[in-house]
Order: C-alpha cells, then sequence, then structure tokens
C-alpha cells in the first residue's frame, strides 16, 4: 500500500490570490490572512500576485485566466457573500462555489476555496481574523498543502 499526503511548503511556488472587494473590510482582512499564510509558509513574496475583482461572482472568470497562464503552482480565492433581503446570495453564493470548482476540475490546479457564506456580518467578521480564525490562512495553506501533494502524486505516476 502507499499513501501520499501533502505538506504546507511554499518554497520556490508561486502562487495567485485572487480576491473580491464587495465586502472589502471582510474581504482585506482574509487576503492579509492568506498573504500571511504564504510567506511564513515559504512563499517569497515576489512569488505571489493579488488580483482584486469586482465581487465573489467575478472570481471564477479571473481564476480562469490566472490558471490557463500556467505561471502558477496554486490558486487562492477570498471573497465574503454575505446574505442579504433578497435570493441574489444563493445565486452569487453558489456560482461562485461552482465555477470555482470547475476550474479546479479543468486545469488540474489546486484552487483553495476561502470563500465566506454567511449569513451575518458577525459570522463574517468571526471568520475574518475573529472567533473561528481566519479562513483566509485556511485557504492558502490547504492552496499550499495540495500543490505539494499534486507534486508527489505526479512524482508517483512518473515512478
Amino acid at each position: 500500500m502507499a499513501e501520499f499526503a501533502g505538506t504546507p511548503t511554499g518554497q520556490g511556488r508561486r502562487i495567485a490570490v485572487v480576491a473580491s472587494r464587495f465586502n472589502e473590510s471582510i474581504t482585506k482582512k482574509l487576503v492579509d490572512g492568506a498573504l500571511d499564510a504564504l510567506t511564513r509558509h515559504g512563499v517569497a513574496y515576489d512569488d505571489i500576485d493579488l488580483v482584486w475583482v469586482p465581487g465573489a461572482w467575478e472570481l471564477p472568470a479571473a481564476a480562469r485566466v490566472l490558471l490557463a497562464s500556467e505561471r502558477y503552482h496554486a490558486l487562492v480565492a477570498v471573497g465574503a457573500v454575505i446574505r442579504g433581503e433578497t435570493s441574489h446570495f444563493d445565486f452569487v453564493a453558489g456560482e461562485s462555489a461552482r465555477g470555482l470548482a470547475q476550474a479546479n476540475a479543468e486545469f488540474d490546479m489546486p484552487v483553495a476555496f476561502g470563500v465566506l457564506t454567511c449569513d451575518t456580518m458577525a459570522q463574517a467578521e468571526a471568520r475574518a481574523g475573529g472567533d473561528h480564525g481566519n479562513k483566509g490562512w485556511d485557504a492558502a495553506v490547504a492552496a499550499l498543502e495540495m500543490a505539494d501533494l499534486v507534486d508527489r502524486l505526479t512524482v508517483a505516476d512518473e515512478g
């Protein structure tokens, strides 16, 4: 039996972070968490590209362009969709997640999902550096772990 697992190592990796400006008081904290995690895990600051898009709806389109460039080992998507009084939340949250999942599958490149889908601003704040940690940090660590796992699986497949 062979067993594989990745470790969140960033040395020598290029990472794209794509972030939604909508709910920027939250997403800025998610970006800060992601950048902190990446650099603390060895990614050189100059090897990180930060791309801002208007909202969570636009995250998949930017992710697809970034992944198609073949410049990156992984992508971290962050944003915050907070439920309002209409069903708009359901469409934006669902399609953002679906679009990022499709990009992940199509390009065989790790795409970490750091998009908050919360009922209230308080819930979002708790997940952007509050009581529930920083989901931008968590997504960045997941992206690095998956990039390492992909490398290990590729080497195992070639052997």
